[in-house]
């Protein structure tokens, strides 16, 4: 068996001091309560069985607004009632001695009508090939939908979008998380300064500096609610997802990782370009972002993407991450933790339950006898 020191030693982020660095990720499961994308009793019950004494939660992915929205079932952060239900998940996070950050979300065009109210999808600028060529990728009321087509911001829409944000950082800080995630992964919203899909002529488009800069806003924005060792930012260089791609991805988030410095964030998740979306594409491919990136960020890193408990124990001890966040053996494992540290046989993974909006796939995976 496999001793998984480095994983089970002690790291803090920002003013928490987590126990181990077995990081449960953010992980989309579609079973807020609808109407209203609240947070009810079946996520109630999925996080608290994940919780664990000094380990540490990151929300799934939640609307930051109506017109941001993008996945049927996914939670919200715009209204008193979603506030309400993610306060009882944090209070039972908190009552098993774990730590939890809540993931603000905007998918940008990403999304289909009948999840907006109605409203076009936003992007930088119009891809027509992006809703154009692309397959039902859009869970949505009436099951899988292509993409609506999209409009471009005006440049005078993007600060009640900057606000929208921070109005949710707010609403987390009042539901009782211990900071916020920014999702600026995954061709959603932040993730659309790339040039593949930003093709504006403004201060928001063209060179790098000028289209990173709604992605800083939006952390700067944040950090006013918060400290900034309470705020992260969750990226994927080199991804390709949601058809997003950079003609130098390289300089891109090399240079946006340079920027995040100057604002003493608790962490920088990384997704390694070996994942496209929640899937694996690349066997065996190393973990390069994160290798690239930990010679520019200067705070805590945590690795996402593909990783198994060897290989997490191995990139920590290397020093190119502090903590490892895990997506399907903790959807499968609630007691992921305990299992990796004592060297317990994991549960199989069922994908076919992962974005269905019942109890099947979704807390009725067992525990270790005596894990728990």
């Amino acid at each position: 068996m496999t001793i998984h020191q480095r994983l089970f030693s002690p790291v803090t982020i920002g003013p928490i001091t987590l126990r181990h660095r077995v990081v449960m990720a953010p992980l989309t499961r579609s079973r807020s309560r609808q109407p209203g994308d609240i947070p009810g009793e079946l996520m109630l019950q999925y996080y608290s069985q994940r919780a664990s004494e000094g380990g540490f939660i990151i929300s799934e992915a939640t609307a930051i607004s109506i017109t941001g929205r993008g996945w049927f079932g996914a939670p919200g952060m715009y209204s008193d009632e979603q506030v309400s239900g993610w306060r009882r998940i944090t209070d039972a996070v908190h009552a098993k001695g774990g730590r939890m950050f809540s993931q603000l979300w905007h998918v940008g065009r990403s999304s289909n009508v009948e999840m907006t109210g109605g409203a076009t999808p936003m992007a930088p600028s119009v891809d027509p090939s992006y809703w154009l060529d692309s397959t039902p990728s859009v869970s949505a009321p009436s099951g899988w939908v292509r993409p609506s087509p999209h409009r471009a911001l005006d440049i005078r829409e993007i600060p009640d979008i900057v606000e929208d944000y921070r109005k949710a950082a707010e609403r987390a800080k009042s539901a009782g998380f211990d900071g916020v995630e920014l999702h600026a992964g995954n061709g959603y919203l932040p993730d659309q300064l790339q040039n593949g899909s930003n093709r504006r002529t403004d201060a928001y488009g063209g060179p790098i500096e000028n289209r990173s800069r709604f992605l800083l806003e939006v952390v700067e924005a944040m950090v006013a609610v918060w400290d900034g060792n309470r705020v992260a930012v969750r990226i994927a260089p080199g991804g390709t997802w949601n058809s997003l791609s950079d003609s130098n991805p390289t300089a891109l988030f090399d240079y946006l990782a340079e920027q995040l410095n100057r604002f003493g964030l608790a962490y920088l998740h990384i997704i390694e370009p070996r994942i496209k979306g929640n899937v694996l594409v690349a066997e065996g491919q190393a973990a390069v972002a994160t290798a690239r990136l930990r010679k520019i960020f200067k705070a805590n890193i945590i690795a996402a993407g593909g990783f198994e408990p060897d290989s997490a124990e191995e990139i920590v001890e290397k020093g190119d991450a502090d903590l490892v966040a895990f997506g399907r053996h903790f959807v499968s494992n609630p007691d992921l933790p305990k299992r990796i540290e004592l060297g317990l046989p994991f549960n199989s993974y069922d994908r076919a339950t992962s974005y269905t909006f019942d109890s099947r796939g979704y807390t009725d995976y067992p525990f270790y006898p005596n894990t728990c």
